[in-house]
C-alpha cells in the first residue's frame, strides 16, 4: 500500500494535525499523475504550479474535466476546435474548490463536447482503463474516473454529466460518481453540451469524499440562470438502512449481461438483509427515454456549437472566401466525426417545420418520464438499478458497434438525466456499478444508501 493511499477525510485530518509533509505529498502525487498519464492518456494537461496548503481542503488535489473552464489552463472540451483556448476566469465550481483550499491538479481527458459513452472521441488521445488498458474508461468523463482509479492518492474529480457521463465511467473504473440534481451546482463556466441537462458533479473513491466535494461546490449562483435557490450546506452521510424503501424497476433489468444482473441483485439483497426493504416497480415510459434524449441533446448541441466558428477563440485559419466558406472550413477541420454527426442530427430536428414534431414532442415525453419517477418516489426513498448494461467493454468490441448501438449503451443512465434527478454509481462488481437514484434534492438519501452499501461490501 502506498503511504499516501488515504481517504480524503484521512488526508485532511493528518494534514491539519501536521503529520503530512505537504511538499513531499504533492511532489509524489504529480509524479504519479504524470506517470499514469503517459501510459493511459487520462489528462489533457497537468498543472505544475503548486500552491501553499491552506483552508478547509489543505491543498487536496482536484482534477477538472476539460469542459469546465479553469483560469490559465487550456479548457477545450476534448475538441481540436478549442485547442489553445485558455479562459481568463474560473467556472463557479472551480472557484469554490480554490476558495476552499483545493489544488487544481490538471484537466482530464473526455469525449469531445461530451459526445460519447467510451471516451474514444477526444482530440487528445483515448484514455485507457487502469484495470485493463484494453478496455474503455467509459465516457464522457473517462479521464476523470480513470485518474481517481489509477492514482493511489486522496483526490476528487470535478466532472459533468448530460446523459450518464459521470455514472458510466464511475462504473467502468470501479469508483464512485455522483450526478446531483439539475441546478444544484452552478453551470457558470461550463462549456455546454445540452443546456437543459448538463450537470457538474463529483467522482471519488469513497462516498464520504463525494459528500465533501458536493458540500463545497453546491449552492445558488446568481451568474447561472438555471441555478436553484438552494443555500450551501454540509451533506451528511447516514448509513442507517432501517426503514429505507428501495424501488427496483423491471424495465432496467432487460437485456443485461449476466455478470451485471447478478452483481446488482446481490447488492440489492445485501441492502435488504441489513434493514432495507425493496419492491419491484414499473417505469413504463423508460422505452421512450433514449429517443427523446438524443433529439433534445443533439438539438441543443447544434445550437451551442454554432458559436464555434474560428472567429473569437480556439482554432482559426487565414480568412479566405466569404463567411460561410470560412466557417465551414474551420468547422470541418476542428470538429470530430461524432460531433459532426450530432450537429447534423440536431440541426435537422430544429429546422423550420420540424421543431414541433421532434424537439417539442421529445420535451413532452421528458415530462412524462419525470412524472413516472415522481410516482415511484412518492412511495420509495431510492431506486436501485444497474448503472450500465455491460461491464467495461474492450476497444476491439467498441469498434464493431454502429452509432445507434453506441447510443443504446446509455439506455439506463438517460432517463434519470432527462428528469434532472440525482444519482450515484457505486462499485458492485468488476467494472459494474450499482445505480442509486433519488428524488430532486434528495442527495443525502442516495449518499446514505451508497455509503451503507460501501461499508457492507
Amino acid at each position: 500500500m502506498h503511504k499516501y493511499d488515504l481517504s480524503v477525510t484521512e488526508f485532511l485530518q493528518q494534514s491539519h494535525s501536521g503529520s503530512i509533509d505537504y511538499n513531499d505529498f504533492i511532489i509524489n502525487y504529480l509524479e504519479a499523475l504524470k506517470e499514469f498519464n503517459k501510459k493511459l492518456r487520462l489528462m489533457q494537461c497537468v498543472n505544475e504550479k503548486t500552491i501553499l496548503p491552506s483552508a478547509e481542503l489543505y491543498g487536496l488535489p482536484v482534477t477538472v474535466k476539460d469542459n469546465i473552464c479553469t483560469r490559465g489552463m487550456q479548457s477545450s472540451a476534448g475538441s481540436k476546435i478549442l485547442q489553445g483556448y485558455v479562459p481568463p476566469f474560473d467556472a463557479t465550481a472551480v472557484s469554490r474548490i480554490k476558495d476552499a483550499g483545493g489544488f487544481v491538479a490538471g484537466k482530464t481527458n473526455m469525449d469531445e463536447f461530451g459526445h460519447g459513452t467510451f471516451s474514444v472521441h477526444s482530440a487528445y488521445g483515448i484514455p485507457k482503463n487502469p484495470h485493463d488498458p484494453e478496455r474503455t474508461c467509459g465516457g464522457s468523463s473517462g479521464g476523470a474516473a480513470g485518474v481517481v482509479a489509477a492514482v493511489p492518492f486522496p483526490q476528487i474529480a470535478l466532472c459533468e454529466s448530460t446523459g450518464g457521463s459521470i455514472s458510466c465511467p464511475a462504473a467502468f473504473c470501479n469508483v464512485t460518481g455522483l450526478t446531483p440534481t439539475y441546478g444544484l451546482v452552478s453551470r457558470y463556466g461550463l462549456i455546454d453540451y445540452a443546456n437543459s441537462m448538463d450537470k457538474i458533479g463529483v467522482i471519488a473513491k469513497r462516498v464520504d469524499d463525494i459528500a465533501l466535494g458536493l458540500s463545497i461546490i453546491a449552492g445558488h449562483d446568481k451568474r447561472d440562470s438555471t441555478s436553484l435557490a438552494v443555500q450551501p450546506k454540509q451533506y451528511r452521510v447516514s448509513r442507517d438502512l432501517k426503514g429505507v424503501r428501495i424501488a427496483v424497476p423491471k424495465e432496467y433489468f432487460e437485456n443485461l449481461s449476466p455478470d451485471v444482473e447478478k452483481s446488482v441483485w446481490d447488492a440489492i439483497k445485501l441492502l435488504e438483509s441489513n434493514g432495507a426493504a425493496y419492491s419491484e416497480v414499473s417505469l413504463p415510459t423508460t422505452k421512450y427515454a433514449l429517443a427523446a434524449y438524443y433529439i433534445i441533446a443533439t438539438t441543443e448541441t447544434s445550437t451551442n456549437l454554432s458559436k464555434m466558428c474560428g472567429m473569437r477563440y480556439g482554432l482559426h485559419k487565414e480568412l479566405e472566401g466569404n463567411f460561410n466558406q470560412y466557417f465551414s472550413s474551420v468547422r470541418s477541420e476542428g470538429f470530430g466525426e461524432e460531433a459532426k454527426r450530432r450537429i447534423i442530427l440536431g440541426t435537422f430536428a430544429r429546422m423550420s417545420g420540424y421543431r414541433e414534431q421532434y424537439y417539442m414532442k421529445a420535451m413532452r415525453v421528458r415530462t412524462l418520464i419525470t412524472q413516472d419517477f415522481k410516482k415511484i418516489f412518492s412511495k420509495h426513498d431510492v431506486i436501485a438499478a444497474p448503472t450500465m448494461p455491460t461491464p467495461a467493454p474492450k476497444f476491439s468490441e467498441i469498434e464493431k458497434l454502429t452509432p445507434l448501438q453506441n447510443y443504446q449503451m446509455d439506455v439506463l443512465t438517460v432517463p434519470p438525466n432527462l428528469s434532472g434527478i440525482p444519482m450515484i454509481s457505486v462499485p458492485c462488481g468488476h467494472t459494474v456499478g450499482l445505480h442509486l437514484l433519488g428524488d430532486h434534492l434528495q442527495e443525502e438519501k442516495i449518499l446514505g444508501v451508497a455509503a451503507a452499501y460501501e461499508g457492507l461490501r
